[in-house]
């Protein structure tokens, strides 16, 4: 073959690049009976091929034409391919040759028939495009078929997206005329979900029709037994069911025993299942029945609230309290419940979260009750299907009323642990994102010690810290943790050394030592692994610094998961360089100078003279930290005031002590 045409190369001198034009000339070849050596035969429709290409494009032609059967002797010049179609199998043809498919322009038949030969002839990159194409392509006429052909060829991901399809459209899949089409096993593993939620009765009558269409299969049995009997009403159960003649009379007797005797928890309800997407909001038609101010817990907004409007709420003391019900539209499957408990100041609450069915007979899903949180409070708890939620507060360190700005409830596909009925995290919950906080500790700017900046710390800023024998540094994770590590990196400029022990708590009042290195000199990344147990806030109290009476601590995490850091280079100065003329960087750009600017400014403050000196080993070495003498009552008096179990607003004397700290 003479090619005339001009190439025009965009690959530097040197580099050939013409990969288009062959693939065109090979695909010229399709169906070009002067070169061809094979003709292929399907139905009534001739293929002339080339059996080069064929072989290598594809491991059964290989096998066919040169693996030694008769189909490969000398002279044979046409092949009969058995059980194929000529329009599903030209299109195959073409992709041999060609390497293209126009799917949308294929009726969902004949990508179904493709799909098949595709299996078939072991064309696996073919097959996972067509199977993607489907994906987008269901609907409620042809999702019975495309499941059935998924199932048949063992295409997980496609087979998955076509039930979750079904679970979301149920009523109308058991209407369409291709259900009635599906294989015994598809039925079985369709109506054996729980997600597959519909009237059971409905589910019944579709078995039923599915049995008459199928002339009485004998192996039908599998499909009726999928039929929850207990979830149908005991008049449908005695004038539809029993009459069928499909159920034993006995299977309905103890339907109707269940119903009566089980307690409403325990029957298998079947419920609906959208992952990943909140279903207690109005547009899928959930509604608060119970609780004060009910319009604001699930109207979408989480950022626009204050002490007087945004949330929902209900009195601790209330007799008989019925806390903060949501009632969802439909049964529902759920594994995690998101709620905003109100943040505006540092308070604290305790609460439990009930699910049921019935709105009588409850079931605890988690249990906070003897336990602090704050904030987002993020939910799990093993699937169930769920048709009221029940949120009841217990406990707020701040006076007797719960509040919940937002609750959200979903179906979560991301991985999850619990032990003791709580989540034992993989990744670091003490951050901001996790809404932890520093309760206690002082630092130029809000969290710095949990908001993930390890490089950005000097003798100036990037550090939280505390008086070593006054006070202490704690962190309120945002609800209780099973965890079983921690990690802190020590202030680490220079060559200096601190000692400390680190304790836990749930309640911010009984606290546990889980290690104890007050007479260990420790520098740079502290790694601290123990028993896992629950933990809800965390206290880091230093004992010695060998520079000053200070303790630094740069970072915090909890668990820890990154790999341990290299220490931060130590900081080296002349020994003509005076130990007062430190270069100090300005503040971050976020940093606020003003405390007051903050609803809860004695948490955090900009104290300037409790920069770390220089390292004792230095030749200015500063034997005392360089805390002006005014300044110590005051740290005292801060220390105390940060001690209190029960967090609560600032006073005006917090708000003196922070302006004392700033006019010096």
């Amino acid at each position: 073959m003479c090619d005339h045409r001009q190439m025009a190369s965009t690959y530097s001198l040197g580099e050939i690049d013409h990969v288009q034009a062959l693939s065109d000339d090979i695909g010229n070849l399709y169906q070009n009976e002067d070169c061809s050596d094979i003709v292929l035969v399907v139905g009534n429709e001739t293929f002339a091929a080339h059996k080069v290409i064929l072989a290598s494009r594809c491991e059964y032609f290989r096998a066919l034409l040169f693996g030694g059967m008769s189909e490969s002797l000398p002279g044979v010049r046409t092949i009969e391919l058995k059980d194929e179609k000529p329009l599903p199998f030209s299109i195959l043809l073409s992709y041999i040759y060609t390497g293209r498919v126009r799917l949308s322009s294929l009726q969902v038949t004949a990508q179904l028939d493709l799909l098949g030969m595709a299996n078939k002839y072991g064309f696996q990159t073919l097959e996972a495009s067509i199977s993607d194409h489907l994906k987008t392509s269901l609907t409620k006429e042809n999702v019975c078929n495309i499941y059935d052909m998924a199932s048949i060829y063992n295409l997980d991901k496609l087979s998955h997206q076509c039930l979750l399809y079904m679970d979301r459209y149920a009523g109308d899949i058991l209407k369409s005329p291709g259900f009635l089409e599906m294989s015994k096993n598809s039925v079985v593993e369709v109506f054996k979900r729980s997600s597959f939620c519909v009237d059971e009765i409905k589910i019944f009558e579709a078995a039923r029709d599915w049995f008459a269409k199928n002339n009485g299969d004998p192996n039908s049995g599998d499909v009726i037994r999928q039929v929850r009997f207990s979830l149908i009403r005991r008049d449908d159960l005695l004038r539809k069911v029993r009459p069928s003649g499909l159920v034993d009379p006995d299977e309905v007797l103890d339907a109707i025993d269940r119903q009566d005797n089980s307690k409403n928890a325990d029957l298998n309800y079947r419920g609906m299942l959208i992952p990943m997407e909140n279903i207690a909001t109005s547009k899928y038609g959930a509604t608060v029945i119970k609780g004060e101010m009910r319009t604001a817990l699930l109207d979408g907004d989480n950022s626009n609230y204050d002490l007087d409007r945004g949330f929902t709420r209900h009195g601790i003391d209330d007799d008989d309290c019925d806390g903060i019900v949501v009632e969802l539209a439909r049964p529902a499957i759920i594994n995690a419940i998101n709620i905003l408990l109100w943040d505006k100041d540092t308070r604290s609450y305790a609460y439990y979260v009930d699910v049921s069915m019935d709105a009588k007979d409850w079931i605890r899903v988690v249990d906070h009750r003897k336990y602090l949180c704050r904030s987002w409070q993020r939910l799990h708890f093993n699937p169930r299907v769920v048709k009221y939620i029940k949120v009841v507060g217990t406990h707020n360190t701040v006076n007797r009323v719960f509040h919940v700005i937002a609750l959200e409830a979903m179906y979560s596909t991301v991985p999850f642990t619990l032990k003791e009925g709580l989540i034992m995290p993989s990744c670091n919950v003490a951050t901001e994102a996790y809404s932890a906080f520093v309760i206690e500790g002082v630092a130029r700017t809000r969290n710095s010690l949990i908001n993930g900046d390890l490089k950005s710390y000097d003798w100036d800023s990037g550090y939280t810290c505390h008086q070593l024998g006054s006070g202490a540094i704690v962190v309120q994770l945002a609800q209780p943790f099973i965890v079983d590590s921690m990690k802190l990196l020590l202030w680490d400029c220079d060559d200096r050394t601190y000692s400390y022990t680190v304790e836990v708590s749930v309640d911010n009042s009984k606290w546990t030592i889980i290690t104890d290195k007050s007479n260990l000199p420790c520098r740079s990344w502290q790694t601290i692994r123990f028993e896992a147990r629950p933990v809800t806030f965390v206290r880091i109290i230093g004992t010695k610094n060998s520079a000053n009476e200070v303790f630094h601590l740069v970072h915090f995490e909890c668990p820890c998961e990154r790999v341990t850091e290299q220490p931060k280079q130590e900081a080296k100065l002349s020994s003509s360089s005076s130990p007062n003329t430190h270069s100090i960087p300005p503040a971050p750009a976020n940093t606020s100078n003003d405390l007051n600017n903050s609803s809860d400014s004695n948490m955090s403050c900009m104290l300037r003279d409790t920069a770390p000196p220089i390292s004792p080993t230095s030749q200015h070495a500063i034997p005392k930290h360089q805390v002006d003498v005014r300044h110590m009552e005051t740290l005292v008096k801060m220390s105390a005031s940060n001690r209190h179990s029960q967090p609560t607003q600032g006073t005006d004397e917090d708000e003196e002590i922070w302006a004392d700290l700033e006019d010096d």
